[in-house]
């Protein structure tokens, strides 16, 4: 299956956070693989051994294998392709199987970053988080993160990281009056 692709990170771009949906979005599709195969099971133990019989064996094998590779595989496949990934510089998401779906939000451009579980979910360790940006796409929610209160903690250490090294602050003056009067230094002090 397809991996995230590192290539598309920038040049002092690095991974903190690389998630999938939480596992209990394939609780449905196990629990179809489990009733398809004991009913295939059981329809093989429990059909007499007549001509008739294995041609209905037959019919049920491939009506299993169409619903095994629709509602097991299909999902799967899904849940392994979509990838949350929270780096130093920005959130990405990616989907799809055949064709991709994509969004990315700058960390500067994260207004609030919030999340919400069930008492079902808390007992998994799961939840939704919502990351809200500024533009004209607003609000990104994201269903079923795993472990999603250290996600949004650390989220949200993230961009006020991105936060304070795009801001210029009292030592930045400092260091720049610095700059400009060694600059003057060694030019004679004239103004050019």
């Amino acid at each position: 299956m397809v991996g995230f692709p590192e290539s598309v990170l920038t040049k002092d771009e690095h991974v903190e956070i690389h998630l999938h949906p939480h596992w209990k979005a394939m609780v449905r599709p196990v629990l179809v693989l489990v009733v398809v195969i004991i009913g295939i099971g059981a329809a093989w133990f429990y059909l007499p051994d007549e001509s008739w019989s294995s041609v209905a064996l037959v019919v049920l094998g491939v009506v299993g294998l169409i619903l095994v590779l629709w509602l097991t595989v299909w999902p799967w496949m899904k849940w392994r392709t979509t990838h949350y990934v929270f780096t130093n510089e920005r959130v990405i998401m990616r989907e799809g199987v055949f064709s991709r779906n994509g969004r990315d939000i700058p960390l500067g451009r994260v207004n609030d970053v919030s999340f919400h579980h069930t008492f079902f979910e808390r007992m998994l360790g799961c939840g939704t988080l919502v990351i809200e940006s500024a533009g004209e796409r607003g609000q990104v929610v994201l269903k079923e993160i795993p472990h999603v209160e250290p996600v949004q903690s650390r989220l949200y250490e993230l961009v006020e990281a991105d936060h304070d090294s795009h801001t210029f602050g009292d030592d930045d003056r400092e260091a720049l009056a610095e700059d400009i009067a060694r600059t003057k230094v060694r030019k004679g002090g004239r103004d050019e």
